[in-house]
């Protein structure tokens, strides 16, 4: 095969789009090289924002509004259908797929029917707990035994991909892309109005929380205690980017408004999430995302979640997980807040997720694997 190669990236998440940034932005800079192909999967605002935010032009866009509730099964099932149309029209000769969620898993079906090549970002992360997190554990999984490249993030998610006999010769250890965009989007002389107006004396917690399994009773007790962290530390205030979903605003609004130190704000572009990220003192979050990024920002973080996929992280000490349980989040906090010898081991803690070059990386793998077709 010759170039240059039409690479298929699909993507339906903010997150995935942000992970497959650092390569597409590589491609589009040796057009004698590649050619990418990017393709949409979701029409929510946040999707929209991140991709005006990141001046891509979307090649297809694949409709999926008539789904009107949370149902994998009809997403899936339409994913299937539209995609389908997509690849005959698209013609790749490659598809790449980010992580874990349901474009991914549509892709790569769709590849193995049509014996396209697939490519998979950040394989090989596990719980082994099948629903959880639910629906990603399977989603990556499925995605994993249909894939033709690996691209695992860490010798730990390679060693997961050979015990489950994949075979070795197509697993690259190559580090996570979410490195590379830390690395390319911190900035020195970094200002925000939002930081402006917090007293200089006081210490930041950023909280992230959209997960869907934490939705109800999990994220009443965590913003009932954040508030109350809040309330009873002077020279604090929390910043908190509620995720457009009309059960998580109203929970936020109800629990977390009305106080002067705690900031309901819409979602951040990335680079202003990272900045922002890197000047707070406590970083807390139940996605996948942050617990990557935490460590090269040197920040500690705290898990919302009971498991993590990205152990790690947790191993080395800059990610500790805290659930939902108010106790433990409180201790955990207050911990950080009057530690100090602890707050340093967590914020010195080693990034185990890349040197920044994964992009670079991926794309050398890709292009000698084509080559050879």
């Amino acid at each position: 095969m010759q170039p240059p190669y039409k690479i298929m990236f699909l993507f339906g998440t903010r997150a995935e789009v942000l992970k497959l940034a650092p390569i597409i932005r590589l491609m589009q800079q040796n057009p004698a090289n590649w050619q990418p192909v990017l393709v949409a999967t979701g029409n929510s605002q946040l999707l929209n924002d991140t991709l005006a935010y990141l001046d891509f032009q979307i090649d297809f866009s694949v409709d999926s509004s008539n789904v009107t509730s949370i149902n994998e099964v009809e997403l899936l099932s339409q994913l299937l259908h539209n995609l389908n149309n997509v690849i005959n029209a698209g013609q790749p000769d490659m598809i790449l797929v980010a992580g874990d969620a349901t474009t991914s898993l549509a892709a790569s079906l769709i590849s193995f029917y049509h014996h396209i090549s697939l490519g998979h970002v950040e394989a090989g992360l596990r719980t082994y707990e099948q629903y959880s997190p639910f629906p990603d554990e399977m989603h990556r999984r499925l995605t994993d035994n249909l894939a033709d490249l690996y691209f695992a993030p860490t010798t730990s998610a390679r060693d997961n991909l050979l015990q489950e006999h994949h075979p070795a010769k197509r697993i690259y250890v190559t580090g996570n892309t979410s490195i590379d965009s830390v690395k390319h989007n911190l900035q020195e002389d970094f200002t925000h109005p939002l930081l402006q107006s917090i007293s200089a004396d006081h210490r930041i917690l950023l909280m992230t929380m959209r997960r869907t399994d934490n939705l109800g009773a999990p994220m009443k007790r965590v913003f009932h205690t954040m508030r109350d962290i809040v309330e009873t530390n002077n020279n604090l205030d929390l910043i908190f980017p509620v995720y457009p979903h009309p059960e998580e605003e109203s929970l936020a609004n109800d629990i977390l408004g009305d106080h002067n130190r705690i900031h309901l704000i819409a979602p951040l572009n990335h680079h202003d999430f990272l900045n922002i990220a890197a000047r707070s003192s406590i970083l807390l979050t139940d996605s996948g995302g942050l617990q990557e990024e935490a460590p090269a920002l040197h920040r500690p973080l705290l898990l919302l979640r009971d498991e993590t996929e990205r152990q790690e992280a947790v191993s080395l000490g800059g990610v500790k997980i805290v659930g939902t349980d108010p106790t433990t989040i409180q201790q955990a906090v207050f911990e950080l807040l009057n530690d100090e010898k602890k707050y340093r081991q967590m914020e010195l803690a080693e990034v185990p997720f890349g040197d920044g070059h994964a992009s670079e990386k991926i794309l050398k793998i890709v292009e000698k694997y084509l080559s050879q077709q």
